[in-house]
C-alpha cells in the first residue's frame, strides 16, 4: 500500500523516522509521501524522501501558513528532485480566522502563478490541495487556473457527499482519511461510496487523525493507512486486496511514482 499524505518532518517523528518508516513497511506499506507546509520544512522532506526508497516529498504553502515568509527558490531547487512527486499542499482553510482569508487568497494565486511559470520551464507535477469549509470558492479559483482538473488531489476530504460531487463535478480525485472510519463522521461515509473507483485515495494525514480501531493511539502513523483502506473496501462491498491494488494503482499514475516490489 502507500499512504499518499503524511507528514514525516513534523516534531512528532523527530529522531524516530527510521523506526516509522519500517513498522510501515512492515504493516505492508510499501509507499509513503511525506507532504510539505513551508518553505522551511520542505527541504527536510526530502532528506527524508533520499533516505529512504519508497518516500516521496512534495513542495508547498499550507494555507495555514500564508502568513510566514516563503522562499519560492527552495521549493523550485526542491521540486527540481526525482523524489519530489507534487506541488503542495496548497489551497484555502476557512475554518480559522487566521490568517486573514485575503492573505490566503494572495498567497494561492501566488502559489498557482508559481507552478505555472515552474511548469513552463518544464517542472510540471500534480498538486496537492487542502480545502476546508471553502469548497465554491476554492473550486472557482482552480476553474480559472491553466492546469487539468485530474492534476489536483482534494486531500484529507472530510466534507458531505454534495461538496464531494462538487469535488467530482470539477474533475479532480479525493483523499481520505481516517476520519471517514469515525462513527461521528456518517457524511464522510457516504462521499467515499460515490467516488470512481478510479478517482480515489488514501492517506493517514500523520501525525493526525487515527483511524478507528486505533483512534486512540497519538500520533497517528503511516501504518494505519491500512486500517483506512479495510474500511472503504467494507463500506463499498469490495475485497480489501482490490481495493488497495485499485488505490494504489491510482496513486502511482497520479503522482507517477512505482512502489518497492514486497521483500
Amino acid at each position: 500500500m502507500i499512504d499518499t499524505h503524511c507528514h514525516l518532518t513534523f516534531q512528532d517523528y523527530a529522531n524516530r523516522v527510521d523506526r516509522v518508516v519500517a513498522e510501515a513497511n512492515a504493516a505492508g506499506v510499501r509507499g509513503m509521501i511525506t507532504i510539505s507546509t513551508t518553505s522551511n520544512d520542505c527541504p527536510r522532506g526530502l532528506t527524508i524522501a533520499q533516505q529512504h526508497e519508497g518516500v516521496w516529498c512534495t513542495a508547498g504553502i499550507h494555507p495555514l501558513h500564508s502568513d510566514e515568509p516563503i522562499d519560492w527558490d527552495v521549493l523550485r531547487t526542491v521540486a527540481t528532485h526525482p523524489k519530489c512527486v507534487a506541488w503542495g499542499e496548497l489551497g484555502l482553510d476557512y475554518h480559522y480566522s487566521k490568517p486573514p482569508r485575503p492573505l490566503q487568497h494572495q498567497v494561492l494565486a501566488e502559489h498557482l502563478a508559481f507552478i505555472e511559470s515552474c511548469a513552463s520551464d518544464g517542472l510540471s507535477k500534480p498538486i496537492v490541495i487542502h480545502c476546508r469549509d471553502a469548497f465554491d470558492d476554492l473550486i472557482a479559483i482552480l476553474r480559472d487556473a491553466p492546469f487539468n482538473p485530474s492534476r489536483y488531489v482534494f486531500h484529507c476530504f472530510t466534507a458531505t457527499p454534495a461538496e464531494a460531487k462538487k469535488v467530482l463535478d470539477f474533475g479532480a480525485h479525493l483523499s481520505f482519511t481516517g476520519v471517514v472510519t469515525f462513527k461521528n463522521a456518517p457524511d464522510v461515509a457516504k462521499a467515499a461510496k460515490l467516488v470512481p473507483l478510479d478517482r480515489i485515495m488514501v492517506e493517514t494525514d500523520a501525525p493526525f487523525l487515527s483511524p478507528e480501531p486505533v483512534r486512540s493511539q497519538r500520533p497517528n502513523e503511516p501504518k494505519h493507512v491500512v486500517h483506512i483502506a479495510q474500511f472503504i473496501a467494507k463500506l463499498r462491498g469490495m475485497d480489501v486486496s482490490e481495493f488497495e491494488r485499485l488505490t494504489d494503482s491510482n496513486a502511482e499514475r497520479f503522482f507517477g511514482v512505482s512502489l518497492p516490489a514486497h521483500p
